[in-house]
């Protein structure tokens, strides 16, 4: 047995297996009647499963290796953005070196769709495309598990409690992120910090950090350890986040002292909604390799963090957010950044999105959109 076998992702032999698997498995199946017709899986789910597994296998006949999987659901992706935004766009590729594995640590905002749009911005430039890392907390169900596993995910062992189980959990991770990308020579994407930003203040957490060097080799110290993995960081840009009033009943939950308790398919509801919700523009920046310089955790997330803020492109929507906080210096250099736009539209349509969220939780919301200008803000201040 392979020291990794229980998180890595699944290889090109396991694919059928892993198809089959999940075809036959009740959950899925009455998972996807429940979103597609959820009045008829209550009223006849035994009538409606047949038909579902007969089109699961038509989907997947061809389907016998990791990268079917993956052209098919880069195809699906680009046909869903294409009719949920109002554009997405990529900068910054001609950064990457096409012979050399990378660690692309980017902000967190959407559980599936961020991964996927890193994978997205690659296959634009013919490169390929990367093993990504998932909480185990979003594997409660073998269907999840195996659905990720196969999509080229990896297990990151977040429901460890004891200590030298979590220690144990986080060296196996930091030693499989080492040996893919210097062993494998296939990149790695990971979150800047474990879970969303939901306030929008994105923020690299130095124990991640930490992490990735407990792989290092003997006499190696934290730069060198850090350096050899060719960190990129990542900015995404989303100009509306359909789950922006779901995260502001979390944090406002927080605020009054009531512990937030999900539901049994929140994370997947979660999943659906940044998918098919309307996000209208995108914007993904990949930022300049990070080299060996940084000597420490703290120093290392300071520069993360200062290419995911310089890097990060500013919406209209995020400018008018500022400016609703009664921010007024500066804000005709940051309109300058959209010449074209017509701001009084821009206004109106924000304004209509924001009046639709409980009025206890719209000013969460616009602390969110204004974040981002904060953070570009403080950082060209320095």
């Amino acid at each position: 047995m392979n020291e990794f076998d229980d998180i890595r992702p699944y290889n090109d032999a396991e694919v059928p297996a892993v198809i089959a698997r999940l075809i036959v498995d009740p959950e899925f199946i009455d998972l996807l009647l429940s979103r597609k017709v959820p009045l008829l899986a209550k009223l006849c789910p035994w009538f409606l499963r047949p038909f579902v597994r007969l089109g699961l296998r038509k989907l997947t006949r061809d389907m016998g290796t990791v990268n079917d999987l993956q052209v098919h659901m880069s195809e699906a992706l680009a046909k869903v953005l294409d009719a949920t935004t109002d554009g997405y766009s990529f900068g910054g590729l001609d950064n990457l070196d096409p012979c050399k594995a990378a660690l692309y640590i980017s902000n967190h905002r959407d559980i599936a769709l961020d991964p996927a749009l890193v994978c997205q911005g690659l296959f634009a430039a013919g490169k390929d495309s990367v093993r990504i890392a998932i909480g185990d907390n979003l594997l409660s169900k073998p269907f999840a598990a195996d659905l990720m596993r196969v999509n080229r995910s990896f297990i990151v062992k977040r429901s460890a409690t004891a200590r030298r189980e979590k220690l144990e959990a986080l060296k196996q991770l930091s030693r499989y992120i080492r040996h893919s990308i210097s062993q494998e020579q296939v990149s790695i994407w990971i979150a800047q910090a474990e879970g969303r930003a939901k306030n929008g203040r994105d923020r690299t957490e130095t124990a991640l950090l930490k992490m990735l060097a407990l792989s290092k080799g003997e006499g190696q110290d934290f730069a060198a350890a850090t350096g050899e993995l060719n960190l990129i960081p990542v900015s995404i840009s989303y100009e509306y986040d359909p789950c922006d009033a779901d995260k502001a009943r979390e944090l406002y939950s927080a605020q009054q002292g009531t512990a937030y308790v999900k539901k049994e398919f929140e994370d997947l509801d979660t999943i659906q909604k940044g998918i098919l919700g309307y996000k209208g523009r995108i914007h993904v920046n990949f930022g300049q390799p990070v080299g060996e310089g940084f000597q420490n955790a703290d120093a290392l997330a300071a520069e993360v963090d200062r290419q995911i803020f310089s890097h990060y492109q500013l919406f209209p929507t995020n400018i008018i957010a500022w400016q609703m906080q009664g921010n007024r210096e500066g804000i005709e250099a940051l309109q300058q950044q959209w010449p074209d736009e017509d701001w009084l539209k821009a206004q109106t349509s924000f304004q209509s999105h924001i009046d639709q969220i409980p009025a206890e939780h719209r000013q969460i919301v616009i602390d969110a959109y204004a974040a981002p200008v904060d953070n570009q803000i403080a950082y060209q201040s320095k």
